[in-house]
């Protein structure tokens, strides 16, 4: 059974994003690529155990084992060397994708406290948006019972958009509720 988002990509947003952008070409039509989720942990340099539960909650938030990321250089300032574990991210593609953007837009933003919506200015300026997001509590999958330490995360929705333009009506037709 394919997801739920992606039937409504192929039948209803598709067709309205050619019919928006002129669009003759139904190849050329905006489309999601990829969602990468990326968890800092930044005392996982004092403390290399303090990255365990972030990976089991970003697992379990994405419905796939995520890969432990590490510093790219030393910054004596943070007290960080070069290949030391810092974070870790997941990058979801195909149906996965469209399974945790559902989840994303209809369980999990609502539950975040005082939320008025997305700011439209997270674009990147290529058609990508990012979504910062302060605590892991607000998806279900999460036990808030479990939970040791408020964690947040970065959500960035890679598009096929062209500007940022096309990438806002993509997800404004998927149900991103962005700002008045």
């Amino acid at each position: 059974m394919a997801a739920r988002l992606k039937e409504k990509f192929q039948q209803e947003v598709a067709p309205a994003l050619m019919k928006e952008f002129s669009i003759k070409n139904p190849m050329a039509v905006p489309r999601l690529h990829k969602i990468v989720v990326n968890m800092g942990v930044g005392e996982a340099t004092q403390n290399a155990k303090a990255l365990d539960p972030a990976v089991h909650e970003l697992g379990q938030i994405a419905g796939q084992r995520p890969v432990i990321t590490r510093a790219r250089k030393s910054i004596a300032a943070f007290k960080v060397r070069a290949g030391m574990p810092i974070g870790a991210m997941v990058t979801l593609r195909g149906d996965r994708m469209y399974e945790f953007l559902d989840r994303l837009l209809n369980i999990a933003l609502p539950r975040v406290r005082d939320f008025r919506g997305v700011s439209t200015r997270s674009f990147d300026g290529r058609g990508n948006f990012t979504l910062g997001l302060r605590e892991q509590l607000i998806f279900p999958e999460i036990d808030y019972a479990k939970v040791d330490k408020l964690k947040g995360m970065n959500v960035t929705i890679v598009t096929t958009a062209s500007s940022d333009v096309q990438a806002r009506a993509l997800l404004k037709h998927l149900g991103m509720p962005f700002r008045q």
